[in-house]
């Protein structure tokens, strides 16, 4: 019942995310949300995220961010980026996926879908045909209130981690330590 919400896998961040064995496993594209996936919500791309791209591309991925943000934010966030990109995706509408998986050139079973959030970025890599992996979402210290969604998203993940057939369905993607 829960499984259209439930990512292939769940980890800390981005950068937790092992690259290379999702290239030897046959993938050979990423889509990245970027507000609290990537940076918190607003903020610009950081070196290290730049860096990740570099190194993702470097290995040999094609890379797209599918955003509900607007191009003004998208082009301030790629300003050392080079990468395809979609905006206004309307996400979970797989519209924007398909769209995606058009501009990347690979068949959805070799594309991966990176995002923090369970009814928009996983529901539609999931409806879509995609693996998604989902990341712990960005939250600065000093914010105590999450929206009424994220006590949502715990709820379905406590039944994720208690599923069996759910969890680590892309197998030993996770890295050991944060770089």
């Amino acid at each position: 019942m829960f499984k259209k919400f439930y990512p292939y896998e769940y980890v800390e961040s981005v950068f937790m995310i092992d690259f290379e064995k999702l290239y030897l496993k046959g993938y050979r594209a990423l889509i990245f949300d970027i507000d609290n996936t990537l940076v918190h919500h607003g903020d610009d791309s950081t070196p290290e995220v730049d860096s990740l791209f570099q190194k993702v591309q470097a290995i040999g991925f094609k890379t797209l961010l599918l955003t509900d943000n607007d191009e003004a934010r998208v082009q301030r966030f790629i300003k050392n980026i080079d990468t395809m990109y979609i905006c206004r995706a309307g996400k979970p509408d797989t519209a924007g996926y398909k769209k995606a998986i058009s501009m990347l050139g690979e068949e959805k079973k070799r594309i991966v879908c990176i995002g923090d959030q369970i009814f928009k970025d996983i529901l539609g890599a999931n409806q879509s045909g995609m693996a998604s992996i989902l990341v712990k979402f960005i939250r600065l210290e000093t914010e105590t209130k999450i929206g009424k969604r994220r006590y949502l998203e715990k709820l379905l993940l406590w039944f994720y981690r208690h599923n069996r057939s759910a969890v680590h369905r892309l197998g030993d993607i996770q890295k050991e330590k944060e770089n």
